[in-house]
């Protein structure tokens, strides 16, 4: 009898069905994003659904660190949106998609038990459009992930601190902003001082930085792992290891926010303090800063460069000048009377006021360099080699950039960014000779042929509907 009783305890479920309702009243919907069961050991856990598939989370707090997977999940989310190339694993957005959930969970797993290693950051070499290059460090994407974890949490703590005149790499500030205060300052200061500092991004000092954060944040994996990013080292193209003793890499999601910060102490709150006369604005590494004699100029110059030495930093000797801002009321003699600004080039330009007269104003417009990187970019487009495609595709393909392009150079002086526009028209023309064979060898034929379609259809690309047609070009 014994014997039987521990068969039967020992029994197998093969053939029991594996459906039960909740003890305590009905079953949840399929459809609920949380729903609560039990763990073997009596551990009470919650399911949340990724892409439909149930994820686990234990409620009671077993983890070194509170992290959750609720902002895990919203930081691959703008990490897809962001997109961004593969690092040093080459595993891609949708690489790491095909196994979200296991991803994801590993990621929150290591980051909430404090034992998050960031991978070396992939080292990508990128041309200057001064010439030269620019390392650019790419983190893979489950990093770029933890880093949006962590900025999610520490940037809301650090934003409110900025300065208003810093228009980088921050919500709710753009470029334009940063021209707009530009431009209707340099009507009231007859100088500025245009500065740029020279590598940034590798040379911030991760013993300042770290003080930095440390008095905006006292959290420990917030400390924890911006110090272990700022440590990792970067692989290069042939696999070779570099450490890296300062900086922070360019192409890292938490960097803009860290330089930011670095910035803001070593010359925001500098500025404020002993030079709160003259304004200022600042894009990252870029700066402008007013002053009303050259003298007052110099002298700001000479400081600055002494404050920047102190913290680690230098100021690009070819990028910085002192900027004499010219127009009908100024007229004194000096060498330097036109300096460039996020694409824009500053210069006594011809303006016409509201009753008709015309008179000289130092006012911004596209530069050069903004125009001959974006003739470079329509030629790789290289539009005479896709005849198989019609009008409507080229414009569905090609018409975003050039809308981008009017927005933002077309805010100022717009009538400088015409000969980019008339270049475009011109690599249309080319694309219709290649098409059609009745226009092959007459280039007239062919400008008249577009210049019908963009009277008839204006809005089929967005520089048409400024009036810069095939007709006129």
């Amino acid at each position: 009898m014994p014997m039987q009783r521990e068969k039967s305890k020992w029994r197998t479920h093969k053939d029991e069905s594996t459906d039960a309702a909740y003890r305590d009243g009905t079953a949840r919907n399929s459809d609920e994003v949380l729903e609560i069961g039990m763990e073997r050991r009596g551990c009470v856990i919650q399911f949340w659904k990724v892409d439909n598939q149930r994820w686990e989370e234990p409620v009671d707090k077993t983890k070194s660190f509170e992290i959750s997977k609720n902002v895990v999940m919203e930081a691959y989310k703008r990490v897809k949106a962001n997109k961004g190339a593969a690092g040093i694993d080459d595993e891609t957005i949708t690489v790491f998609e095909e196994n979200l959930k296991d991803n994801l969970y590993k990621i929150w797993n290591r980051m909430s038990s404090g034992s998050y290693f960031p991978p070396p950051v992939k080292a990508v070499e990128i041309p200057k459009k001064n010439g030269g290059k620019r390392i650019l460090g790419v983190p893979t994407v489950a990093d770029r992930i933890a880093q949006m974890v962590v900025k999610m949490y520490f940037e809301p703590k650090v934003e409110p601190c900025f300065h208003q005149d810093s228009y980088g790499y921050r919500p709710g500030k753009s470029a334009i902003d940063a021209i707009v205060v530009t431009r209707q300052r340099c009507w009231r200061y007859a100088w500025v001082l245009e500065f740029d500092i020279k590598g940034l991004f590798d040379n911030i000092d991760h013993e300042l930085l770290m003080r930095a954060v440390k008095a905006h944040t006292d959290c420990k994996w917030v400390l924890l792992y911006i110090e272990r990013w700022l440590k990792a080292p970067f692989q290069m193209g042939d696999g070779e290891i570099v450490e890296r003793k300062a900086g922070t890499p360019q192409g890292g999601v938490i960097s803009p926010v860290l330089a930011n910060l670095f910035l803001h102490y070593v010359f925001d709150k500098w500025m404020e303090r002993k030079h709160s006369q003259n304004p200022w604005a600042r894009y990252a590494d870029d700066g402008i800063a007013h002053c009303r004699t050259r003298r007052e100029a110099e002298d700001l110059l000479e400081q600055m460069q002494s404050r920047f030495l102190e913290c680690g930093l230098e100021l690009h000797p070819d990028k910085t000048h002192i900027v004499y801002c010219k127009d009908d009321d100024r007229r004194e003699d000096c060498p330097e009377v036109k300096f460039d600004f996020l694409g824009y080039t500053f210069r006594p330009r011809q303006s016409k006021n509201r009753f008709g007269k015309f008179f000289i104003n130092f006012t911004p417009g596209v530069s050069n360099k903004a125009c001959k990187a974006m003739r470079q970019t329509i030629r790789q487009w290289r539009l005479q080699l896709k005849p198989d495609k019609t009008l409507e595709d080229i414009s569905r393909m090609f018409n975003p950039v050039l809308r981008g392009w009017i927005n933002y150079y077309g805010r100022f002086y717009k009538s400088a960014l015409y000969p980019v526009l008339r270049h475009m028209n011109r690599a249309l023309i080319c694309w219709a000779q290649r098409k059609y064979k009745k226009l092959s060898c007459h280039q007239r034929r062919a400008e008249h042929w577009l210049g019908s379609i963009a009277k008839s259809e204006p809005r089929l690309f967005a520089h048409w509907q400024m009036g810069i047609l095939p007709s006129t070009g």
